[in-house]
């Protein structure tokens, strides 16, 4: 799911600039901002089930990126830089249902406790993952009222590491 929605924004250069897709042709980073696209892909915090709709408060980010280094997120490359929706309970307090989160795509394997986007068994999900032996990770909901889970590593493809939670919580 994550690799056929980036497969767009992953589309060749020509000219020596990237193309743009026509759904964010229109914004122009400067030099010292990078695009950030959306897509349209809701990675379920809970039971593993996508709705099929929701309205999107943000359609793809242009930020500058002396913010996001002043913020402490570092990333494989501008370019793998993606904005997702998360939806569900199982990660309130740390990231809420239908809160944006920025992911990096260039992070396909566990490089250590983080919260990732991964499937598993099917299913499309955010979660913590922490390493518990050479054959399972721990799937960890941050919300206490859902039990962890044991999963077989072999079950699980990572496609992104979660890099921030951009929330639009008022003051």
């Amino acid at each position: 799911m994550v690799l056929a929605a980036a497969a767009e924004a992953d589309s060749p250069i020509a000219n020596g600039q990237q193309h743009l897709p026509g759904n964010y042709a229109a914004l122009r980073p400067t030099n010292d901002e990078i695009l950030i696209p959306q897509y349209d892909i809701r990675a379920a915090m809970g039971h593993g089930q996508v709705p099929p709709e929701y309205n999107e408060a943000v359609r793809n980010l242009v930020v500058r990126e002396e913010i996001l280094r002043e913020k402490g997120v570092t990333y494989t490359a501008a370019s793998a830089l993606a904005m997702i929706t998360g939806w569900g309970q199982s990660m309130e307090g740390t990231i809420n249902d239908k809160d944006l989160v920025i992911v990096d795509r260039g992070v396909k394997d566990f490089v250590g406790e983080g919260i990732y986007v991964m499937t598993w068994h099917q299913e499309l999900y955010i979660k913590r993952v922490m390493r518990l032996d050479e054959e399972n990770y721990r799937l960890i909901s941050d919300n206490k009222h859902y039990e962890n889970q044991t999963a077989r590593i072999d079950d699980v493809t990572i496609h992104a590491k979660v890099l921030f939670i951009w929330n639009g919580r008022k003051a």
